[in-house]
């Protein structure tokens, strides 16, 4: 995988070594299994906090058309996969809301890479990646029991501000200034 400056963006921020991020195509199969990984990951904690279960393939299947990431593409976003030590390890996206403004969309480690410096890493390419659409601003939308991905958040410089969607899950909406 050829580095990017999306990717030295992530090694200057201090991400830890290994860590490899570059922009790839939405459709691509392997970001598609990605980003099927990723909505499990959060609608198995979803279903497992209001009902005591996990989801089933056709909820997933459905929440993947309902929510497609189709515009997380060039011209007005990117598509980011991690790479760990080689293994693929996550990924995450960036759209332009206008402007100014970009929205952070689908953020995920896979649970074997997590407190590897893997969040980071992709949160400091997406952060380029938003400079170089244009934008100075970038926000998001998540939910309460994502604690995790809260803290991941916070501690590099996202705040809580006023809601800016209406999203059945969103429950905390963040921003941060981008410079």
């Amino acid at each position: 995988m050829t580095s990017t400056p999306c990717a030295r963006a992530g090694e200057r921020a201090g991400a830890s070594p290994g860590w490899a991020v570059a922009a790839r195509p939405v459709g691509d199969p392997v970001s598609a299994m990605l980003l099927r990984e990723y909505l499990v990951d959060v609608a198995d904690r979803y279903y497992q906090l209001h009902e005591e279960r996990d989801s089933t393939p056709e909820e997933i299947g459905q929440a993947l058309a309902e929510m497609p990431s189709d515009d997380l593409a060039p011209p007005r976003g990117v598509f980011l996969l991690a790479h760990h030590a080689g293994e693929l390890a996550g990924c995450a996206g960036v759209r332009l809301m206008d402007a100014r403004t970009a929205e952070l969309k689908r953020v995920y480690v896979r649970p074997a890479k997590r407190g590897l410096g893997g969040g980071a890493a992709l949160l400091a390419a997406v952060e380029a990646a938003a400079v170089g659409l244009g934008a100075g601003r970038i926000v998001l939308d998540t939910r309460l029991d994502l604690v995790e991905a809260r803290g991941l958040y916070a501690h590099h410089g996202y705040r809580e501000v006023p809601a800016f969607t209406d999203g059945p899950y969103a429950e905390v909406w963040m921003a941060k200034e981008l410079g």
